[in-house]
């Protein structure tokens, strides 16, 4: 602390005043201490989201952390949501202590559940309920008593004074001085000095920091842009008056408020009145309720679990089951966990009682045998070696983590029932912030700098595409992208605003499943806001859990959704009784069908490289669909080449030494799942179970002191003060410690990458089940995936084209038969009303419950005269028809659409005059029955139906795909060879993902040559700036649609065939935007016909491109070293383009000769395998002649 002055900053807007302050929480208490400060608060806008992790940055750092709000307040009612009470200003509160804690987040709460208008409001009447504990600052020129000020009003700005100082206590509120070179606050300084001295209300001096140093006044400006959607070339773009809203010091803040010293002392007195402490060792969990005649929770378990056991394993259990289940009982009640594992139980039965599907388990859950004993998952952890400590760790005190997967239609339904059973105020969703990635920080940033999306797009598109990429990252690994910045100093100003902006919170959003669940009422622990509509914590998943409070994850599912409806179709039709559970993996159909890549509405099978892995894996038993899925990421795809050769070849396997066999026997001698790891640690030098997983974390998340003191552990073992020894050890275990130390090392290279073999387990089993009802009850399985995607008219599309290949047909939807979902129609399946355009959920409820209640519906009048009870309109009417709902009448289409209107209109008013008698049957048309209850004559018109290509013209505009049949059925043989939009539907979903969007590399289907087919079903025509014409076409072949862009040249070549309608042949290139997918660029357009000959591409797993016209070879140089260290990178990155050009490796040492030696296999050139080559190996080492 500095000699001159005691000084705390009070006013602090961290990175969670969301795109608004700046203040990295990570960098903040570093800095606190580099200025000589020992405290500090944070007062982010209306919420508490950093609190916790800013009180743990601060003690780990020794700093004193002082947990506040800046608090939006309304001088009405804080529930009056109305234009006339739409007023808000801002106060300053802070924690004294834990009452004041608990007061705080209360007004939080209430702010966001209730007060919400615009922002987050409290009213004065709820500030002085929730006083106690608190301490008051005036705020910033946005406080209520400096607007008076400003406005000349002091009577008003003295009386709120004295308000608020009634509230909070003489001792407890302050007025507040900031000086940030506006003029406004120099004014106002004067008369709060002024107030204070009449009033006998003490003083603070403050800074608004948003910011941590003056530099960043820039990045902090474009964030701001960010936020409302601004550029720095807009004037009436929202910005902060100076750049003095930074962390100052000590001394700055003294210069600046030199004649009241005691306002900056007053700061440091505060902060050292303020003690909250959060409380990391108690649990908060909900009590079970237990069923009559119980009395203790842990007995219930026990008996629970043990006559699980019994239906799982047999009446006479095994002394390892025993064993296990007793251990994993014992560990759970030591923990305190026993409710825990019963609540989760009573909701996955509770779920099912209602015919709410549930998942087998996921993730680390799926290695508890009590887990499994109780019915909670369906992953035997002792037959697949899954282990307990993975989940829980008695050596490592965390909570336990079981996700379910439910029907993702009717999850809702089990959050409902979770809130009935532990009350509304003791249930919310949790929060998760969205935030500013490499790639996307570099697109925000480029918008708000008004850089052309040219620019930006190139940019973006040279960060590479790995798990959590920095910009950092992305310059040291991409020397095109350094080149940029070097050369363009647009960019490189891009690049410097995107990494002091990159990581940042950019939103709030709900977790996809997390649910808590409290003993008291939540907002007694943690504060809460709304987010989408719905409540959450205000802390995020990890913090809550170390706040001890429950999580449960709650997962909805669209693929167990389909299994559910499948198994209950198929049982209703059949007379089964289909139990998933009772399924075994051993189908040699099943496999077979995988084994040739047949993996269409597969679950997690079905992207195009993970097919084509498939066929190259041809998986024989569960095992290898768990390992497919292991492997099929990015950092274990390295090892796909070594496990596919060890497969094929399994006396070829090489193990470092002999004790790992009986570990990593099970996937070929390749190091892939976590579990490996942890038995390795176990078994070849003698750790416990618990401390296993904790190497496994620290070489996972690359730990290095831990690793380094580890290896000596896992070489020597360790012996305690006593001479005991607590590890053996490798070496003396049997095994020499250079193989120790060779052992360790693949473990720390594949630790990072290795998955958690529960959730491939558990993942395995919903794919092997999808597999499994596919093959055996096709139709009913893809009526019910089809259904799953009604929403997705490309989805819908691609599925439907499968089926047609499967010889099943999707036929249009029958008045008297469809329901509102997809439904099987003896081998075909009939299209669903929920998916037509028009006809909502409302109407289709209405018809299918008046058919089933009345019967089928004997004609179209009869259907109109019924429906004249219903809320069908002329719009649902209109698209049935369309769409051929009524061709099962016998009337034409052309027919019904000529007088549908006149009889709907009809029978509406016969059914309002058998209600009120106000309407004569003389007023009805000549051809009108005299009785509603008798069917309505209607001559229809002698009229031909339409043609064909008007018929499907008409099913896609209600369905949003043809269903009769497709205008492309006639070119069949034409368009054989073209691409189709399918080829890139796994890219499109995954760059739509913001999940995985970072992790997709879209330059690889970028600049792609490509020739597809299809008809134009729209088209935007727009003037350039220099007054030209392009064209915007949306083309459609069989799987979906792509977007074609014209550019001015092309639209004056071919403006004739980019019509609505057309049926046309474009040649171009792919073009990607990372947020909107693939998009061809018109080169070359020409019409369909029957005549129309399209050569097929090469192509691999995720792309095709042009082959060179000649014979060529392709020849690789690399030294004896890079043979060696690049193996398996170059095997995989060969073995994905695999064609007819052969290669040679050519290997380069310096004096010797070099040698040459042809790879197995041959290859499709491409642009993307040029890429791939020239970024491993150099661009001079890659020769193709």
């Amino acid at each position: 602390m500095s000699a001159q002055v005691n000084f705390t900053h009070l006013h602090l807007h961290t990175e969670y005043s969301l795109l608004d302050g700046m203040t990295r929480i990570s960098a903040l208490m570093k800095r606190c201490k580099e200025l000589g400060m020992d405290s500090v608060a944070m007062t982010d806008h209306g919420v508490m989201y950093g609190a916790v992790e800013f009180y743990k940055a601060a003690k780990a750092e020794g700093i004193h952390p002082v947990i506040g709000c800046e608090v939006y307040a309304t001088k009405g009612d804080m529930r009056d949501k109305t234009p006339m009470n739409s007023d808000y200003s801002h106060i300053v509160l802070l924690a004294e202590n834990q009452t004041g804690y608990k007061n705080l987040i209360k007004l939080v709460s209430l702010a966001n559940t209730e007060g919400f208008y615009y922002k987050p409001r409290v009213d004065y009447k709820l500030l002085s309920e929730y006083s106690e504990g608190l301490i008051c600052l005036s705020a910033c020129l946005g406080g209520d008593i400096p607007q008076y000020i400003l406005k000349g009003d002091i009577k008003s700005a003295d009386e709120l004074a004295l308000k608020l100082q009634k509230i909070y206590g003489k001792d407890n509120f302050f007025l507040e001085l900031q000086d940030h070179n506006i003029p406004e606050q120099k004014e106002v300084n004067l008369v709060l000095i002024d107030m204070s001295k009449r009033l006998g209300i003490p003083l603070v001096a403050t800074n608004d920091v948003h910011y941590m140093n003056k530099e960043d006044a820039e990045a902090q400006a474009i964030m701001l842009c960010i936020q409302t959607l601004k550029t720095v070339e807009d004037e009436d773009r929202m910005q902060f008056e100076t750049d003095e809203f930074y962390l100052k010091s000590p001394e700055e803040m003294l210069a600046l408020f030199p004649e009241v010293p005691e306002a900056l002392e007053n700061t440091y007195k505060i902060a050292h009145r303020c003690n909250v402490e959060f409380d990391f060792k108690n649990k908060h969990l909900p009590e079970f309720h237990l069923p009559e005649g119980w009395t203790n929770a842990y007995d219930y378990l026990e008996y629970r679990c043990y006559e699980g056991a019994k239906k799982r394993y047999g009446e006479k259990l095994s002394p390892e089951i025993k064993e296990r289940l007793d251990y994993e009982l014992h560990t759970i009640k030591s923990m305190g966990y026993v409710d825990y594992f019963l609540i989760v139980q009573d909701l996955k039965l509770y779920s099912e009682s209602i015919g709410i599907s549930v998942g087998p388990g996921r993730g680390s859950g799926a290695s508890s045998v009590v887990a499994y004993t109780l019915g909670i998952t369906a992953i035997d952890p002792i037959k697949y070696s899954l282990l307990f400590e993975r989940f829980l760790n008695p050596e490592r005190v965390s909570m336990p983590d079981i996700d379910l997967d439910f029907s993702d239609d009717r999850r809702q339904e089990v959050i409902d029932y979770i809130i009935s059973k532990y009350g509304h105020d003791n249930v919310a969703m949790i929060v998760t912030h969205g935030r500013m990635k490499a790639r996307a920080v570099i697109r925000d940033v480029g918008r708000a700098l008004a850089i052309p999306y040219a620019v930006v797009d190139k940019v973006a598109k040279a960060v590479p595409a790995q798990l959590n990429i920095t910009v950092k990252g992305a310059l040291e690994l991409n020397p095109q992208l350094r080149a940029m910045c070097e050369e363009d100093e647009q960019i490189a100003k891009l690049i410097d605003m995107s990494q002091k902006l990159e990581g940042l919170p950019r939103h709030a959003s709900v977790h996809a499943s997390g649910v808590v669940v409290t003993k008291e009422p939540i907002s007694e622990y943690v504060p809460l806001s709304v987010t989408s509509d719905t409540v959450t914590t205000q802390y995020t998943m990890g913090l809550l859990e170390e706040l001890g409070l429950l999580k449960i994850d709650v997962l909805g599912l669209r693929y167990i959704s389909v299994i559910g409806e499948t198994v209950k179709a198929v049982n209703k039709k059949y007379g089964k009784n289909i139990k998933l559970d009772e399924i075994t993996f051993d189908d040699r159909d099943v496999f077979d069908s995988l084994c040739k890549g047949d993996c269409t509405g597969v679950f997690q099978l079905e992207s195009g490289g993970m097919t084509s892995f498939f066929k190259e894996l041809k998986p024989a038993n569960i095992e290898d669909i768990i390992a497919g899925i292991a492997l099929y990421r990015p950092g274990p795809m390295d090892q796909i080449p070594r496990y596919l050769e060890n497969r094929r070849n399994p006396d070829n396997i090489k193990y470092t030494d002999d004790c790992l066999v009986p570990i990593l026997n099970v996937s070929y001698g390749c190091m892939i799942y976590q579990e490996q790891v942890m038995q390795i640690v176990r078994d070849v030098a003698g750790y416990s179970y618990g401390r296993s997983d904790l190497v496994r974390r620290a070489m996972a998340k690359k730990k290095h002191d831990v690793m380094e003191k580890e290896r000596f552990n896992f070489v020597n073992g360790i012996v305690d003060d006593n001479g005991n020894v607590t590890v053996s050890g490798a070496v003396r275990n049997g095994v020499s410690e250079q193989k120790a130390n060779e052992i360790f090392d693949e473990m720390i290279k594949f630790a990072e990458y290795a998955f958690n073999k529960a959730h491939a387990a558990s993942y395995a089993v919903v794919s092997y089940w999808t597999a499994y009802l596919r093959h055996y009850y096709f139709v009913d399985y893809m009526a019910a995936l089809i259904s799953s995607v009604a929403g997705s008219s490309d989805k819908v599309a691609e599925y439907i084209e499968y089926c047609r290949r499967q010889n099943v047909k999707v036929v249009n939807p029958d008045i008297n038969k469809s329901s509102g979902e997809f439904v099987p129609n003896g081998n075909n399946i009939m299209f669903g009303l929920n998916a037509l355009k028009n006809v909502g959920a409302q109407a289709v409820n209405e018809i299918t419950k008046e058919r089933e209640e009345n019967g089928e519906y004997k004609s179209f009048t009869d259907f109109c005269k019924r429906a004249g009870k219903l809320s069908s309109n002329k719009r649902v009417v209109e698209s049935l028809i369309k769409c051929g709902a009524f061709d099962s009448m016998g009337v034409k289409r052309s027919q019904l659409l000529a007088v549908f209107e006149r009889v709907l209109e009809t029978c509406h008013k016969l059914a309002n005059s058998k209600n009120d008698m106000q309407i004569s049957i003389f007023d009805m048309l000549d051809d009108v029955g005299d009785s509603y209850d008798e069917d309505i004559e209607v001559e229809y018109p002698d009229m031909e139906e339409y043609s064909m290509d008007i018929l499907l013209k008409m099913e896609r505009e209600i369905a949003g795909i043809y269903i009769s049949g497709h205008p492309l059925d006639e070119y069949s043989k034409a368009i054989e060879g073209a691409d189709t939009t399918a080829r890139f539907s796994a890219i499109n979903q995954a760059l739509q993902d913001d999940e995985s969007a970072d992790t997709v590399d879209a330059s690889e289907y970028d600049g792609l040559n490509v020739t597809m087919a299809g008809i134009i079903t729209a088209v935007k025509q727009v003037q350039t700036k220099k007054k030209q014409l392009m064209r915007f076409a949306t083309l459609e072949d069989k799987f979906g649609t792509i977007e074609v862009i014209a550019f001015p040249t092309q639209v004056e070549k071919y403006g004739e065939l980019l019509t609505v309608d057309s049926t046309v042949v474009v040649e171009g290139k792919t073009s990607v935007k990372d947020e909107e997918g693939v998009k061809l660029i018109a080169e070359k357009i020409t019409p369909l016909t029957k005549a129309t000959v399209i050569m097929p591409q090469p192509q691999n797993d995720k792309i095709r491109s042009n082959e060179p016209a000649k014979k060529q070879n392709l020849y690789l140089r690399l030294t004896p070293k890079q043979s060696v260290e690049f193996s398996g990178t170059l095997s995989l990155i060969l073995d994905k383009y695999e064609g007819d050009i052969p290669v040679t490796l050519c290997l380069v040492s310096d004096g010797q000769k070099t040698k040459y030696s042809r790879y197995a296999k041959g290859v499709k050139w491409c642009d993307a395998l040029k890429k791939e080559l020239e970024d491993l190996l150099l661009k001079q080492n890659v020769i193709i002649k």
